[in-house]
C-alpha cells in the first residue's frame, strides 16, 4: 500500500463505490497490519461475465470430446483422456464448479458426461467474486482513504509508464555512466515528469483531457522561426522573429500556459 495519505476527495466514503468493511489486524510477514476487505460491485459483474465465458468454452469442448467419444473416433488411453480432461478443466473456477465423470474400459466403451453445479456457482461468486483485500500498515487510516490510497497506485504507474515513453519526459536511452551523471539524469527526468503532471491537469481542467505526450505534442507545434531580410546594402540583414502556424487547440493551450510572454514580438 502507498504510505501517503490520499488527498482531496479520497477521504470522502460517499465517493467510493463499494462496501469496504471495517478493517481487522492481522500479523502480514512478521509484522502487524490492517487487513480490508472491499466488494465492487462493477468488478462483480464483469467477474461474472468473464467467468461465464470461460465456462462456455470448456463445456463447449467437453461437449465436442463427448461426441467423439461416442462416435468411437478417440484412440487415446484412459489415463490420455483424464490427462486430456485435466487440461481442459485446470482453471480453478471452472474446477469448483463443474464435475466430470469417464465411464468404460476401452477407446470404444469410453463415455464422457459433465454437469455445472449451480450450487458450487453461486458459492463461488458469493466468496470471490467482486473482492479485494487491501493490507497496509497505517493505523490511524479510515475504510475511505485505505481504498482511496489503493486507487491512487494508477497515477504512480502511470507516471512510471510515462518515464518509458522515448520522446516525452524519456528516462531511456541514458548516455551516461558515472553514478554522478546517472542521479543527474534520473532528477532531470522526474523533474520533467513533475512539471508534464501539473500541466496535463490545468489542460484537463480548461476542457482538453489529452495525455501527457499528446498535450506536448500540442504545445510542440507552437515554433518561432527567424526571417532574414536583405536587400543587398552593406551591413547586417534584418531578422524578423514570428510564431509558425499552428491549430487553434494549440493556441488556446499557448493562452491557457501564457506562452505569450516568451513569443517574439512584431
Amino acid at each position: 500500500m502507498p504510505c501517503s495519505r490520499p488527498q482531496g476527495a479520497l477521504h470522502r466514503g460517499s465517493r467510493l463505490p463499494g462496501n469496504p468493511g471495517p478493517p481487522g489486524a492481522k500479523t502480514v510477514h512478521g509484522h502487524p497490519q490492517r487487513i480490508l476487505l472491499t466488494h465492487s460491485e462493477t468488478l462483480h459483474q464483469a467477474q461474472a461475465r468473464g467467468f461465464d465465458q470461460t465456462l462456455g468454452k470448456v463445456t463447449a469442448w467437453l461437449e465436442e470430446l463427448a461426441d467423439t467419444l461416442v462416435r468411437g473416433k478417440s484412440r487415446r488411453t484412459r489415463q490420455g483422456l483424464e490427462d486430456h480432461l485435466q487440461k481442459i478443466t485446470h482453471n480453478s473456477w471452472v474446477a469448483e464448479v463443474l464435475t466430470t465423470s469417464l465411464a468404460g474400459d476401452t477407446p470404444a466403451t469410453f463415455r464422457l458426461t459433465f454437469a455445472v453445479d449451480a450450487a458450487a456457482r453461486r458459492k463461488l461468486e458469493n466468496r470471490v467474486f467482486g473482492k479485494r483485500i487491501l493490507i497496509t500498515n497505517q493505523p490511524d487510516w479510515s475504510p475511505a482513504e485505505i481504498v482511496g490510497a489503493y486507487r491512487s497506485q494508477s497515477h504512480v504507474e502511470d507516471s512510471f509508464r510515462q518515464l518509458k515513453d522515448r520522446h516525452v519526459v524519456s528516462f531511456s536511452p541514458m548516455h551516461h555512466w558515472t553514478d554522478d551523471h546517472i542521479r543527474v539524469h534520473a532528477f532531470t527526468c522526474v523533474l520533467a515528469l513533475q512539471i508534464a503532471h501539473p500541466m496535463t491537469r490545468t489542460a484537463a481542467n480548461a476542457g482538453y483531457k489529452l495525455s501527457t505526450r499528446a498535450l506536448l505534442d500540442e504545445l510542440g507545434t507552437i515554433e518561432e522561426t527567424v526571417l532574414l531580410h536583405h536587400d543587398g546594402a552593406k551591413g547586417r540583414p534584418r531578422a524578423q522573429r514570428m510564431l509558425t502556424e499552428h491549430s487553434k487547440r494549440a493556441a488556446k493551450l499557448g493562452e491557457l500556459f501564457n506562452l505569450k510572454t516568451y513569443a517574439p514580438t512584431r
